[in-house]
């Protein structure tokens, strides 16, 4: 056996800089590329954001400029600014900031110095300007190194703090910010923010009533029962409606945190809803039955949280306080009076509630024979499952790579096949459809369990009861980009949003991009994902390289495959427009055909010009 060459030299040290940018995950969790609302840029956004957002709740500033381009991110708020002495550590000493001081900041989420200096590192470029009491200060960083100092300067200005920033390409490959995704982040602070403003590239957002208006916004009012319930405490909002949809949606935070995962918080409500509903009607409904159809939000603030990640999607703190109450025995206290004197002073509202759950009631029954059967099918198909091929890590694993966890849906055995072969076992499943699947729209969920493929991959996923046990992070549609294929898309995210709308919200599903062409000369090969990246291609390697165009997905061989859904993986997020109900949308593309839809389909047809006239040395896919 060889000598062990393990000595004092073998140890190393790195500084701030060099850690975050070799361990970037540990600091920011999943990179990607901006296609997911959880990518690190946008958790390298929220790390600046909330800066201002606590000058605002110590009653500095209330309002927030941020401007952003594809690759580019300004935030400047008019808080107190930062100390013009200590501008530079603040961005680029680790354990250094102004949140240690429990006083001050006894319910802020960034407790730990580390946000803004990890955004810092992991940036090609970095600047950081303090505005205080007449005077400025600029620093500028490449990549966590200092490049430019400048002395303080006088100023006209208002107190607060600039930061502008660009995200690392070479870590963040192929990224690029996408606006839905910010907005959603914005919205979400102005609603836990009463009172503050935040004007996003030239719009205006601002909240007066909080979650009531958050659920206002992210729910169709007109399918809501009852009007929305909003209850007030101290460290404590709540609001909440029961609406027609399948499942059970929550938008949980901490502190001003989206906890996009729950948490003890999340699970805390759901268990005192329940508990306080049996109560007030005086009968033991089954807890699905009350919980069917609820949009919620609830927001708390908590000393010292303690958070599952780093990213604080999870809240993983018991108690309040270090010697505050349990989180769940707080909630439980408040709702109990709270939701209770609510439904007592407002009878219509107790009524068409207790509709909804006789409803949910009967639907429930009416179908608990065919999903028994359609369950002990699944049971029996999960042993030999042909139709997926699972990875070793779930979504809510205890392991580093769980938000890896990406579930393709494919079709027919060839794309199947290849996307198998070049697959990550570890964090990468494959479900293969056979054909086209059943058109659902209109249709009650009793065909989830009558349609042998959808319960196979409602089990696959592990949704039948909601997200809390969902196995993948990542629901990736890949279709051929014919006309075949998009009909298979449009059909997938229709049994989506009909049964599984919160999957959808909470930016699970995505399309994946595959490349149309490869161009290519005998030292390189490059993929191409639109006709102007083929075009800069062929500029690039010059002197008539060879063109491959990709017809299907089954035509790439899984060699190939593999540099696709790797790290340089492309995602299209399926996002829903804040300003379409999910209803109206399905009935309008989905739906029986309507004159509407027939002249859309006729002003949108468009002619592809034949690339074959253009480029005479383009080639079939070996």
């Amino acid at each position: 056996m060889a000598e062990s060459n393990y000595s004092e030299d073998s140890i190393r040290s790195l500084d701030w800089k060099e850690h975050i940018r070799l361990r970037p995950g540990m600091y920011i969790g999943k990179l990607g590329d901006g296609s997911a609302y959880d990518d690190g840029v946008y958790v390298l956004l929220k790390e600046i954001i909330d800066n201002s957002i606590d000058e605002f709740v110590m009653g500095a500033g209330k309002t927030i400029e941020i401007t952003m381009s594809d690759h580019k991110v300004s935030v400047r708020d008019y808080g107190r600014g930062i100390p013009l002495g200590k501008v530079i550590d603040c961005v680029s000493k680790i354990n250094t900031g102004g949140k240690y001081d429990s006083k001050a900041f006894q319910k802020s989420v960034g407790l730990n110095g580390v946000g803004t200096k990890a955004v810092n590192a992991l940036s090609t470029n970095f600047i950081v300007q303090s505005y205080r009491d007449g005077k400025t200060k600029v620093a500028e960083f490449e990549r966590g190194e200092l490049i430019r100092d400048e002395k303080e300067k006088d100023t006209t200005q208002r107190n607060g703090t600039s930061i502008q920033f660009y995200p690392d390409d070479s870590i963040f490959r192929h990224y690029r910010f996408i606006p839905e995704f910010v907005e959603n982040m914005i919205w979400n602070y102005v609603f836990l923010n009463s009172g503050l403003t935040i004007n996003f590239n030239g719009q205006k957002y601002h909240s007066e009533r909080g979650l009531y208006d958050l659920l206002t916004r992210n729910t169709d009012t007109e399918t809501s029962r009852y009007p929305i319930i909003h209850l007030k405490g101290e460290d404590i909002e709540i609001a909440m409606t029961h609406g027609q949809q399948y499942g059970e949606e929550y938008y949980s935070f901490v502190n001003g945190q989206h906890t996009t995962q729950g948490g003890t918080h999340q699970a805390a409500f759901r268990e005192a809803v329940v508990k306080t509903i049996r109560e007030f009607y005086k009968k033991e409904y089954d807890a699905a039955d009350i919980r069917a159809s609820i949009v919620a939000a609830i927001a708390i603030k908590v000393q010292e949280p303690v958070f599952e990640s780093q990213t604080k999607t999870k809240l993983g703190s018991q108690n309040i306080g270090p010697d505050g109450p349990s989180v769940r025995g707080f909630v439980n206290d408040f709702l109990k009076k709270a939701l209770d004197d609510h439904l007592h002073k407002n009878p219509a509202t107790a009524d068409a509630l207790l509709k909804r759950i006789m409803q949910s009631e009967r639907e429930r029954k009416d179908i608990a024979g065919i999903k028994k059967l359609a369950n002990e099918r699944a049971k029996k198909a999960s042993l030999h499952n042909k139709k997926l091929r699972d990875c070793k890590i779930h979504f809510g694993d205890s392991n580093d790579r769980h938000q890896e966890t990406t579930l393709f849906i494919t079709e027919g055995d060839s794309a199947s096949g290849s996307i198998t072969k070049s697959r990550d076992v570890m964090t990468q499943a494959v479900f293969s459809l056979k054909g086209k699947p059943l058109n659902c729209y209109g249709l009650t969920k009793k065909v989830v369990y009558e349609n042998e493929e959808f319960n196979l991959l409602q089990h696959a996923l592990n949704i039948e009861d909601g997200l809390e046990g969902l196995h993948y992070n990542n629901i990736v549609i890949a279709t051929d980009a014919d006309v075949d294929g998009m009909h298979i898309r449009l059909l997938l995210m229709t049994f989506f949003l009909q049964f599984f709308p919160d999957l959808v919200k909470a930016g699970h599903v995505s399309i994946l991009q595959t490349p149309l062409f490869r161009v290519r000369n005998k030292k390189e090969t490059i993929y191409c994902y639109s006709d102007e990246e083929r075009q800069r291609a062929i500029m690039k390697l010059g002197n008539k390289p060879e063109i491959t165009r990709f017809k299907g997905l089954g035509e790439i061989s899984p060699e190939e495959f593999g540099l696709f859904i790797g790290k340089d993986i492309r995602l299209d997020p399926v996002i829903v427009s804040k300003e379409l109900t999910i209803k109206s949308m399905l009935e309008y593309y989905m739906g029986k055909n309507t004159p509407d839809r027939q002249q859309h389909i006729i002003g949108n047809l468009r002619i592809e010009v034949d690339i074959v006239e253009e480029e005479p040395m383009l080639a079939e896919v070996e």
